[in-house]
């Protein structure tokens, strides 16, 4: 994958213009619902396909996400780490792999496209492998910050009806 998809995000808003899309420019719908479909980017990375199947069914309105790396992520991400119950040289490594992340500042990390037909809402998304990277450093340090106790007001007694 790219390090940076803000070439294929121009051509892809390119092509939906020429072809006359109707273009909705939202926010990522692959997690807002259950009933979504994704289209397999690993065997057809290429979107040309996935538009053709929207046009095929009649597809009224295209949703477009695209979304540009800022380092709030990062900065969250060592905040979160120095908490973390990790070994030193761990840790170091994290960091480092951190750090090295702020230099896609700007870039445009993931696409998505969607649309919606008979109550499913069909994804078509790409993010890069930087981007990837990033989010399983993040799950690996949130998996080892100690969950905080929450504190009971009642003492830990209470009383069952």
């Amino acid at each position: 994958m790219k390090q940076n998809l803000d070439s294929l995000r121009d051509e892809i808003q390119r092509y939906l213009e020429t072809e006359g899309f109707v273009v909705f420019h939202g926010f990522s719908r692959s997690l807002e619902s259950s009933s979504f479909i994704r289209w397999n980017t690993r065997l057809r990375p290429d979107y040309h396909g996935f538009l053709e199947v929207a046009q095929k069914v009649g597809a009224p309105i295209i949703v477009f996400y695209a979304a540009e790396f800022d380092t709030s992520l990062v900065d969250e991400a060592l905040e979160d780490l120095e908490g973390a119950d990790l070994p030193r040289e761990e840790k170091r490594d994290y960091e480092r792999r951190l750090r090295e992340m702020r230099l896609y500042e700007g870039f445009t990390y993931e696409i998505e496209l969607s649309f919606d037909h008979q109550g499913r809402t069909y994804v078509y998304k790409l993010a890069t492998d930087w981007y990837d990277e990033l989010n399983d450093i993040m799950d690996e340090i949130d998996s080892a910050v100690p969950e905080e106790e929450e504190d009971n007001p009642l003492g830990g007694y209470y009383f069952n009806n």
